[in-house]
């Protein structure tokens, strides 16, 4: 990788730096693609000022990743994926998935610039309290996505629900519109020391991809189990997602304080 020099380096904005410690000096440049991979890959080398600080170099750095396009697959594993102990704790066999993200996270991110990492900060509590509240069990989270699973596929559906509530009464920063979407689909994966793996990972993934802000997918499997009350199935027909083997039927949950209008999904 080319180095910057000196004066190069000094007319870096300081936004173009992962980390700037508590003496000043501008450490992991993320200027621009190449960086942004040899940052990721010198992460861990770094003496951090405390756990505070590497927080938030890690999120600066997921975030530059986002923008250039990188899927940091084995940073976010070492990074983001929980400890070995915290992996047992987490159940097996037939399982549902919970993905959420931010439509328009992009946009957001050249809007808000530094804000965007307390943006990402309030959405993630709100996340974790819902999922909580319902019984499931934080799996993953990087950049606007966070992931779950729950033992039922009812309690993943009311997590749903009751994130969208509490992120509709949320003040954003700058008064930014915030649009977040679920998709939720379940199976019997494998759970591996970095975390699930199987098909039904790649399947919920696939339906959050589609779906828009605000609005909850789901696949049959949540549709066969136990119904929430106050809770209604719209179908909206079978689709054949990128890189599955079969079409997947999909529904939209509907319930008091969704929205029920959306464009077609983005298939």
């Amino acid at each position: 990788m080319a180095k910057l020099s000196a004066r190069e380096r000094a007319e870096l904005p300081d936004r173009a730096f992962a980390y700037i410690d508590a003496k000043g000096v501008r450490r992991l440049p993320i200027n621009d693609e190449v960086h942004v991979r040899n940052a990721l890959a010198r992460f861990d080398r770094v003496a951090w000022d405390d756990d505070a600080a590497r927080d938030r170099a890690r999120q600066r750095l997921l975030n530059a990743a986002k923008r250039f396009g990188i899927m940091p697959v084995g940073f976010i594993n070492r990074q983001l994926g929980p400890s070995g102990g915290r992996r047992a704790a987490l159940p097996t066999g037939t399982v549902t998935f919970l993905l959420t993200d931010i439509e328009g996270s992009t946009s957001l991110l050249r809007q808000l610039g530094d804000d965007y990492a307390a943006l990402l900060r309030d959405m993630r509590a709100c996340t974790r309290k819902a999922v909580a509240a319902a019984g499931g069990h934080p799996v993953d989270s990087h950049g606007d996505e966070f992931f779950a699973v729950f033992e039922r596929s009812d309690a993943a559906v009311l997590a749903a629900i009751d994130l969208f509530g509490a992120l509709r009464e949320w003040s954003w920063p700058s008064d930014v519109e915030v649009l977040v979407r679920a998709g939720i689909h379940g199976g019997r994966p494998t759970l591996t020391d970095t975390g699930y793996v199987g098909l039904s990972v790649h399947t919920v993934a696939r339906i959050c991809s589609v779906a828009h802000g605000g609005q909850i997918v789901v696949s049959s499997h949540a549709v066969d189990g136990d119904t929430p009350r106050g809770v209604r199935f719209r179908s909206l027909g079978e689709h054949r997602l990128v890189g599955l083997p079969k079409p997947e039927a999909l529904y939209q949950v509907q319930a008091k304080g969704l929205r029920s209008r959306f464009p077609p999904l983005r298939i």
